[in-house]
């Protein structure tokens, strides 16, 4: 129940806040020529202590848009030695610290439904399932003036922490 309650004020603080910003970078774009490298797409290898005797290992596939600030979606899959496979499902709320234009330091919140089945017998629908949640720091480091390497942590249930490195390109 509590769980329900904190992503529901989440939502409720967040989606104001994102829908206020997503109106001055309209009116920016209104104003100043089309802006490139809003749109950017990648994949990643990732670990994640979702395991109760480790981390479990995995990759991801990613894609989001925005400049300053971005909105995403993030699919990962791990496996554990435990033998349990786990499908993460994520929103991206992307924050760069510097406010340069997908480059630098940054902070993301992210959420969605985390799947859980046993190695070798994954389907969608699983057998067990929980809301996932989590706050992650990272820096893009840009090559080219569009390919970027990205490494980063997070922290978040029903994991306890997790890293990355990423590579993708800025369209």
């Amino acid at each position: 129940m509590l769980k329900h309650l904190f992503l529901l004020i989440v939502f409720i603080v967040i989606i104001p806040v994102v829908g206020i910003y997503a109106q001055e970078e309209y009116e920016k774009e209104i104003t100043s020529p089309i802006n490139s490298g809003n749109f950017w797409f990648g994949f990643g290898g990732e670990t994640a202590m979702y395991s109760q005797d480790g981390y479990a290992y995995g990759g991801s596939v990613f894609f989001g848009y925005g400049s300053g600030s971005s909105i995403g979606l993030k699919a990962a899959f791990f496996l554990s030695d435990e033998g349990i496979d786990t499908l993460e499902l994520n929103f991206l709320l992307r924050f760069y610290i510097l406010k340069a234009a997908n480059k630098g330091p940054f902070f993301q919140l992210m959420g969605g439904p985390s799947l859980f089945n046993r190695s070798g017998n994954f389907f969608v629908p699983s057998n067990s399932g929980t809301l996932n949640a989590g706050l992650g720091f990272g820096w893009r480091l840009i090559f080219n003036d569009w390919l970027f390497i990205e490494p980063s942590v997070r922290g978040g249930f029903p994991y306890l922490f997790g890293a990355a490195i990423a590579v993708g390109v800025c369209l």
